[in-house]
């Protein structure tokens, strides 16, 4: 599930609605966090708010019943670094009915954090927001018409500017793919022209979606890196404009793994260079 935990931290990261939903407040800043002594220590989202308070958010697409566990692990190791403990979120979004404790108890231990399925949040109040990464999340929350939410994210998608439209359309197909909504999405996109162009193009469409449905190992590998490839690019244009061509070439051959990692650094970096440093 590698694609859709890209998309979905990167539409978080822009999704202010979602945000005060989750947490009761704004995130000021993400940080880049690598914890120490953990298998798979890295956790998926943790921030700060402008009153200083961590909030640790934890992506999960399938019910792991050793998820309280996890979440103990992650909470001990972010106080170890920065002496504070976080607000801990998991959050749910598999399509199955979510059944993971948000205990974790003994004799002398009773840890709690929220557990949370993402159909909890209001999809329609999604929707409504300015934020375009608050409407593409909207597809995973709790909505009263699934292909008519489709209608309305796609048309906001194809009013933002060029550099966006593409970055938005891969998230949006990814995550409708978590609610078996892709074929919608798709035939939705193509009664626009404006969209339409873009499945066509080798970053979102045929390669992968060839992969995906022929069972072709390397065709959906070399699709998701391209679909991670290209919301990179454009959340890093997004964050500091053009790109310049000696950074453009530092993303070239890139694997998903080191995507990812440097999509994680992107809030946080204050300048191009300092991100590559």
């Amino acid at each position: 599930m590698q694609e859709y935990d890209i998309a979905l931290k990167l539409a978080l990261g822009s999704a202010e609605e979602t945000m005060r939903e989750l947490t009761g407040g704004a995130v000021y800043r993400w940080l880049n966090v690598e914890l120490p002594e953990v298998r798979g220590s890295r956790v998926d989202l943790l921030g700060e708010s402008d009153a200083g308070e961590l909030v640790h958010i934890e992506l999960q697409s399938t019910n792991d019943p050793k998820m309280p566990l996890r979440m103990a692990e992650y909470c001990l190791r972010v106080y170890r670094l920065f002496g504070r403990f976080p607000r801990q979120i998991l959050l749910y979004v598999g399509e199955e009915p979510m059944t993971m404790a948000a205990t974790l108890t003994g004799p002398s231990l009773d840890f709690r954090y929220r557990a949370m399925d993402i159909r909890e949040l209001d999809g329609e109040r999604l929707l409504e927001s300015a934020r375009l990464g608050d409407n593409v999340i909207a597809i995973l929350a709790r909505l009263r018409d699934g292909a008519e939410a489709v209608r309305r994210i796609v048309a906001r998608i194809a009013a933002v500017e060029a550099g966006q439209r593409a970055e938005a359309l891969s998230q949006l197909l990814i995550l409708a793919g978590l609610r078996r909504m892709a074929a919608v999405v798709e035939q939705e996109v193509k009664r626009v022209p404006i969209l339409n162009d873009i499945l066509d193009h080798e970053v979102l469409g045929r390669e992968y979606k060839k992969g995906r449905g022929d069972g072709v190992q390397e065709g959906v590998q070399q699709g998701a890196q391209q679909e991670a490839l290209t919301m990179l690019r454009g959340l890093l244009e997004e964050r500091f404009g053009v790109l310049p061509a000696w950074a453009e070439q530092k993303l070239v051959d890139r694997s998903i793994a080191e995507l990812e990692k440097i999509s994680r650094r992107v809030l946080k970096a204050r300048s191009i260079e300092e991100l590559f440093s």
